[in-house]
């Protein structure tokens, strides 16, 4: 996947993160980040690489995530891939 699809699709995800307050809570305490890094993090691949990477912590964000931005769940993947450090070996 060509890295500006890529980044398109993660600004889909990025979205639906952001629609859902509990979740979005989790991920900016797990992650570390502001509202405001959310907003500079639009236009940074490696922050949403980073989204990518939370959101494939859990099959059932994957799924609402696919569902959401009509995807097959493995799409979200092939865009993490697409992404700064999606090259890297998967270990899991």
């Amino acid at each position: 996947m060509k890295q500006e699809l890529a980044e398109t699709s993660a600004i889909r995800a990025l979205a639906w993160l952001a629609t859902d307050d509990e979740l979005l809570g989790v991920f900016l305490g797990s992650s570390g980040a502001s509202p405001d890094d959310l907003h500079r993090g639009v236009a940074d691949p490696a922050f949403l690489a980073s989204v990518l990477d939370f959101i494939l912590m859990d099959d059932a964000w994957v799924m609402d995530c696919a569902i959401a931005l009509g995807m097959k769940p493995e799409q979200i993947w092939e865009v993490r891939q697409g992404l700064p450090g999606g090259d890297l070996p998967h270990w899991t």
